[in-house]
C-alpha cells in the first residue's frame, strides 16, 4: 500500500468506539423502551439500556450533522406536554372504543418546516408513541412524514392533525434547534412558542429554504421537481392509497 493510499484510508475510516452512539441517543432509546412497556422499573430500565447498546452496536445510526442547542425550559415543556398528550389520547381512545363507534381512519401527508433528519426522526417517533397516531412513512429529502390516525374526527379533522404535528415539531425545534435552524424553519428564535413566527413572505409556510422565495424561476423548478417526484412514486407504487394532504 502506497503512502498516499494509507493516508486516505486513515483519514476516511471512523475510529472504533463503544458505545457506537452518543449518550443522548442511548438515553433516548432507553426511555422509549421503558415507555413502550408502560412501567418504570429497574428491570425495564436495565433492559432498555441493554437493547439500546445492542441496537446501536449491531446497526449503528449514520452520523447526522447536528448544530442544535439545549434549552432546559423548552425541553421540560416538551417532555411534560408529550406525557400529557399520551395520557389524554389514551383516555380519548378508550372512550371512543367503549362508545361502540366505527373509526374513520386516514393517512395525511405533512411537510415539516425544518430540514434536519434528526428533527424529522424525533417528530415521527414521538407521533408514533401517542395513542391513535403513527408515522407510517417518511421522506428525508422532502422533509415529509405520512401520519395514520385512528379516527379523523377524534383527531380534530385534517386541519387538526396537520396543526398537531407542526406544533409538536415547533416544540422540538424550540427545545433543540439552533438560532439559524429556527430562522430557517420560519420561527422567531426563542425557547417558547409565544415568540411567534417570522412574517410571510420572509417565513416559508411549509419550510422551503430561505432565499429561494423571491425567485419565481426557483418556484417553477421546485414545482416541476415535485411533479416528477410524485409521478415517479406513483409509477413505483409508493403512493399510499387514500392519502390526503393538508395544504393550508
Amino acid at each position: 500500500m502506497s503512502k498516499s493510499s494509507r493516508a486516505i484510508r486513515i483519514a476516511t475510516q471512523r475510529p472504533g468506539r463503544f458505545p457506537h452512539a452518543s449518550i443522548g441517543l442511548i438515553l433516548w432509546l432507553t426511555l422509549v423502551w421503558v415507555m413502550l412497556w408502560g412501567s418504570f422499573t429497574a428491570a425495564n430500565l436495565l433492559a432498555g439500556l441493554l437493547v439500546a447498546l445492542i441496537l446501536t452496536t449491531l446497526a449503528p445510526f449514520p452520523a447526522l450533522p447536528f448544530d442544535g442547542r439545549f434549552r432546559p425550559g423548552a425541553v421540560l415543556y416538551l417532555v411534560v406536554r408529550f406525557l400529557w398528550d399520551i395520557v389524554y389520547s389514551s383516555f380519548q381512545q378508550g372512550w371512543f372504543i367503549l362508545s361502540g363507534r366505527q373509526p374513520q381512519g386516514t393517512i395525511i401527508r405533512i411537510h415539516l418546516r425544518s430540514h434536519s433528519d434528526a428533527y424529522l426522526s424525533m417528530v415521527a417517533g414521538m407521533t408514533a408513541l401517542v395513542p391513535g397516531s403513527v408515522a407510517v412513512d417518511a421522506h428525508r429529502i422532502t422533509g415529509t412524514i405520512y401520519v395514520h390516525v385512528f379516527d379523523t374526527d377524534l383527531a380534530g379533522g385534517i386541519p387538526g392533525i396537520h396543526r398537531t404535528v407542526l406544533e409538536l415539531e415547533e416544540r422540538v425545534l424550540r427545545a433543540f434547534a439552533s438560532h439559524d435552524e429556527l430562522v430557517d424553519a420560519g420561527y422567531v428564535p426563542g425557547a417558547w412558542s409565544s415568540a411567534g413566527r417570522l412574517p410571510t413572505p420572509y417565513a416559508p409556510a411549509t419550510g422551503e429554504p430561505l432565499g429561494q422565495l423571491a425567485d419565481p424561476r426557483a418556484e417553477v423548478r421546485r414545482a416541476a421537481q415535485a411533479r416528477r417526484h410524485e409521478e415517479a412514486q406513483r409509477i413505483a407504487g409508493n403512493v399510499l392509497p387514500g392519502e390526503q394532504e393538508e395544504t393550508s
